[in-house]
């Protein structure tokens, strides 16, 4: 579904990827990990083409992105929840959610029933939701584009436990309807029992990758690239 291939990144002269592999099968998730700075995000925005790779090589369903612009890119199938959600803050949530909406299985009644919340919601602005419910929006936003492939980037961070909680749960429904998924989260506790596989950065670069069973058992490791 998804192969990266020695990319490099820059911001300007500033270079921020040194090298970074990855592969999501279909289906499959995959946790991309590593602590604050190492290049998560920029991984990201460089497979979107939000920040395209200087080198190196992004092919999504068989087609090689480069050149492409990110709108083009998404339109291909690749859904984003951002850092930080973005929602629109000035619309509803049924607005929201129907301004990126695609043609396909997700419709506005299947995003209300992953997160209910939403549904009960549907006419509030986006501003007066509380964070998680904007995640949760963020999230059901880049379903309305009925992806082939989505991408979280730090799909719980900040967010309370029961609200962590839910959204935990509609991830594992996702992957278990066969969605491929790339995931970036702190929470090694949840993460894993779901990742089918991961993805570690060190400044820029891959510097492992292997099976969740294999990292979790690895405590110099978490300690080494993690911090945990």
């Amino acid at each position: 579904m998804l192969k990266v291939e020695g990319i490099e990144t820059f911001y300007g002269p500033s270079q921020a990827l040194f090298g970074v592999d990855l592969a999501v099968g279909e289906g499959e998730m995959v946790a991309l990990l590593g602590r604050n700075g190492m290049g998560k995000t920029t991984t990201i925005r460089s497979i979107c083409r939000l920040t395209p790779p200087a080198a190196g090589r992004v092919v999504f369903d068989d087609q090689d992105l480069a050149g492409r612009k990110a709108f083009r890119v998404a339109r291909l199938g690749l859904g984003l929840v951002p850092e930080g959600r973005r929602v629109f803050p000035t619309l509803s949530v049924q607005e929201n959610l129907v301004a990126t909406s695609r043609s396909g299985d997700w419709s506005l009644q299947r995003v209300y029933d992953l997160f209910p919340r939403l549904g009960e919601r549907a006419e509030q602005s986006a501003r007066t939701l509380s964070g998680g419910e904007q995640q949760m929006l963020a999230i059901g936003r880049a379903l309305m584009t009925n992806p082939k492939l989505l991408i979280l980037d730090e799909a719980t961070e900040g967010l309370a436990p029961l609200i962590r909680e839910e959204i935990w749960a509609a991830i594992k429904a996702l992957k278990q309807e066969g969605l491929s998924i790339l995931i970036v989260d702190k929470n090694l506790k949840d993460l894993l029992p779901l990742a089918s596989s991961c993805v570690v950065l060190e400044k820029g670069r891959s510097v492992w990758q292997g099976s969740p069973d294999s990292l979790a058992a690895d405590e110099e490791l978490q300690n080494r690239y993690l911090g945990v």
